[in-house]
């Protein structure tokens, strides 16, 4: 055990408490090693179901609450288990201890940092125990009342904001299939990625349902971004979260260039999403702050449907976070420039994918061979 934490929360519902709870320890996991898998153990049924998408949350607190867990780790760093109570015996014993200090001394906070466990860890459940038992037959009640598990989609999960992803148009590296990411030549948009942003903007148009323009800084981005904001007449928001991933000495080289200078490291980096190309950044690096800038859109503009211009793997990163796949899948999607993904974030966490490299309004546009 590295750290024991408890909070006096003074008159609160056993379910604010469960979260609170959750929060505080997801928080302390973070700050110990943000990259990390957590297991969140917990002996509240509801809690576990809600956190795991599976049962829907009525309650706008509740839902304020399961967003302030959601947003502290990246999706799929985070699994939820339900325990029955008597395996959650130290848990309990860390309540009385803080319930008798406060009621004592007044203390509200205990945090132990070497993890050693007081001296009554194994005694019974005494102290508050009639309290946790009504709690635990109110909570149970709500457990009965919750609907079964139901599909994304099946069940009313209020209005979600939508993320419409446009990848940017070709440039000259991305037509001979070069690595181009941040940190490198900053890549103007080719004469074909021109058109191809034009087609984008005629397409998005006839759709008539972005309300905004988000992009990356990169030039290639802004570039596609100003061709469809000019026909959509709405401002452009630059999201540095939303940048490429950053390839390092590998920036200009094509994939056979890399495999024969550097034949290890590109080894190591397909085997592995923690590996980052020399002077680069790792796929789980690049991850952390896209999810960063996700939950910055979604909180900035909530219910609304946003037009985000970016890169391969930021787009990549996204449809792997709303359908919970793992980082890995990312070596499994293709995107052709300009297409669309459409992605939706539901406020309680939930998400959705409504679409994937859909590239139909390309077709006017002349492609190269072999691209």
């Amino acid at each position: 055990m590295l750290v024991e934490l408890a909070e006096y929360l003074d008159v609160v519902t056993n379910n604010v408490a469960e979260y609170r709870g959750a929060i505080a320890g997801l928080s302390q996991a973070r700050a110990i090693d943000a990259d990390a898998l957590v297991e969140v153990r917990l002996d509240s049924k509801l809690i576990v179901e809600q956190m795991s998408g599976r049962w829907k949350i009525k309650h706008k607190d509740m839902q304020q609450l399961a967003l302030e867990a959601r947003g502290i780790f990246p999706a799929g760093q985070v699994a939820y288990t339900w325990v029955p109570r008597e395996q959650n015996r130290l848990a309990d014993a860390l309540v009385n201890e803080m319930i008798d200090a406060a009621l004592a001394r007044g203390e509200r906070v205990i945090r132990r940092l070497d993890g050693a466990p007081p001296e009554d860890t194994a005694a019974e459940d005494v102290v508050g125990s009639i309290d946790v038992e009504l709690n635990r037959a109110v909570v149970e009640q709500q457990v009965a009342e919750q609907p079964p598990s139901v599909m994304v989609g099946w069940a009313d999960l209020a209005r979600p904001t939508v993320t419409v992803l446009a990848r940017h148009g070709a440039t000259a590296l991305s037509l001979e299939k070069r690595f181009s990411g941040s940190g490198g030549f900053d890549a103007p948009l080719a004469p074909i990625g021109e058109a191809q942003a034009s087609a984008l903007a005629d397409e998005l148009v006839r759709r008539d349902d972005v309300t905004r323009i988000v992009c990356s800084p990169l030039l290639r981005t802004r570039q596609t971004a100003a061709i469809v904001a000019a026909q959509l007449g709405l401002e452009v928001e630059v999201e540095d979260g939303f940048a490429e991933c950053g390839f390092g000495e590998w920036d200009g080289r094509s994939f056979l260039e890399v495999k024969e200078e550097w034949p290890k490291a590109l080894e190591e980096w397909l085997s592995s999403t923690e590996v980052a190309p020399p002077g680069g950044e790792s796929f789980s690096a690049c991850k952390a702050r896209v999810a960063a800038a996700q939950r910055r859109v979604v909180e900035r503009y909530p219910g609304e449907r946003l037009l985000v211009v970016a890169h391969v793997t930021p787009i990549k990163i996204l449809v792997s976070m709303a359908v919970d796949a793992p980082l890995r899948s990312l070596y499994r999607m293709e995107l052709p420039p300009c297409s669309l993904s459409t992605l939706a974030w539901f406020p309680d966490g939930n998400a959705s994918m409504f679409s994937f490299a859909e590239a139909s309004h390309l077709r006017s546009v002349p492609v190269p061979d072999g691209t």
